[in-house]
């Protein structure tokens, strides 16, 4: 059986014999494989692979060892080689526009990411039964244990090295363990738990990793509660802020969403989902005027305090804040993976903007927002970027300007 193309979760494509489309993980553009276990939906179905017979041109052999022992579901493209999964990629943003969008346009070009490996400056890991690390793919229920995480920065794989030497301070109700790197280089533990009993295990769990010669401020963030430093800096990064997970490429992408809003000087822009307010410090040195809106109290706290001075920074949810914006001559929007609510989206329809400069990280929910801006907006041009490698995410820049 032949693989004829990538899905936007990573799965190779095929046909079975009586017409149905069948999804395989870890399959590559032109494989000849034989099926194994194939499980049966009303429209299409899923399966395995039995044997690889034939390897296609962009095949190689994953870098990481948990990839194929333990069928770690982090990463799903790591078989595949750079110039493969960027065009896998593009695919990815020009078939979710077609489809989703019903727009006319190619598949774009994808920008290229300075590194391929080590470069992840946040990274998640399951706690399960001791173990701290990864679901596996197709059994999300099960968590193996992860000895090196390839795709974090060198600083966070030694923070992950000191942290599974810790794990007997952790919490008994621990669900996830999440490291940071900040942008001075500093690290963060933050600890998730189920539930909100107190965590008293912060001062051991922090001894353990500082003997291992590393410096981390921990935190513990319960469920249905605030995170909070327990242990470390007293006047922390906001670790639990959003921050691009690969900072090289956040730069890169964040310039082109810029330089693609032109001349904002002496302007009101919007700044929405506007995290620890690197792109409204960048406007506000273009001399325009700022209106960010971030619902991460923290994040609007350090963003203040860095300055500069000028910005007005609205803190809340961008669907309760839309009637104290000032009509915008342009808008920057960088949501999260779930995009733009239809309040928003209705807003921005019945704005003056004469351009909004969409980053998106999911090419789905960036066609179904600009389907729903269609009423005055047109898609003038959208790029990508190679912001996650060896995984099947993607980031895109969408300019769209008044029909």
């Amino acid at each position: 059986m032949a693989i004829r193309g990538i899905t936007s979760s990573g799965d190779g494509v095929a046909t079975l014999p009586d017409g149905m489309t069948v999804f395989v993980p870890r399959t590559a553009p032109g494989d000849q494989v034989v099926l194994g276990q194939v499980r049966r939906h009303k429209r299409f179905a899923r399966g395995t692979i039995a044997a690889l017979i034939a390897p296609g041109p962009g095949r190689v052999e994953p870098p990481c060892p948990h990839y194929t022992r333990d069928h770690c579901g982090s990463c799903q493209l790591m078989h595949l080689d750079a110039t493969t999964q960027r065009a896998a990629r593009s695919r990815m943003v020009g078939d979710a526009l077609r489809r989703i969008g019903r727009l006319e346009v190619a598949d774009p070009e994808v920008t290229p990411s300075p590194a391929q490996i080590g470069y992840r400056a946040k990274v998640t890991f399951a706690v399960q039964g001791g173990r701290i690390g990864y679901h596996r793919t197709g059994r999300p229920e099960e968590v193996f244990e992860a000895e090196r995480c390839l795709l974090a920065t060198p600083a966070l794989q030694a923070l992950h090295a000191a942290v599974r030497r810790a794990r007997e301070h952790l919490p008994p109700d621990a669900t996830r363990l999440v490291l940071r790197e900040s942008p001075d280089g500093g690290v963060h533990v933050i600890v998730v738990t189920s539930g909100g009993r107190a965590w008293q295990g912060g001062a051991g769990f922090q001894r353990v990793i500082t003997a291992s010669g590393i410096s981390a401020t921990i935190w513990w963030h319960p469920a249905d509660g605030a995170p909070r430093a327990v242990a470390g800096s007293i006047t922390p990064w906001p670790a639990t802020a959003f921050e691009q997970v690969h900072p090289a490429m956040g730069e890169v992408v964040r310039t082109a969403a810029l330089a693609a809003l032109g001349n904002v000087a002496g302007h009101a822009v919007w700044d929405l989902y506007a995290g620890i307010g690197d792109a409204t410090a960048a406007l506000a040195a273009l001399r325009a005027r700022v209106t960010s809106v971030e619902a991460d109290l923290r994040a609007v706290a350090f963003a203040t305090a860095r300055g500069p001075e000028g910005p007005v920074r609205l803190i809340g949810r961008v669907e309760d804040l839309l009637r104290e914006l000032p009509p915008p001559v342009a808008v920057l929007t960088n949501p999260p993976r779930t995009g733009m609510g239809p309040e928003v989206t209705a807003a921005l329809v019945a704005s003056p903007a004469v351009r909004i400069v969409y980053i998106s990280c999911d090419p789905a929910t960036l066609a179904r927002d600009i389907t729903r801006l269609a009423d005055r907006y047109l898609l003038r041009s959208v790029r990508a970027f190679d912001q996650f490698p060896q995984t099947a995410h993607v980031e895109c820049v969408a300019v769209l300007e008044p029909r």
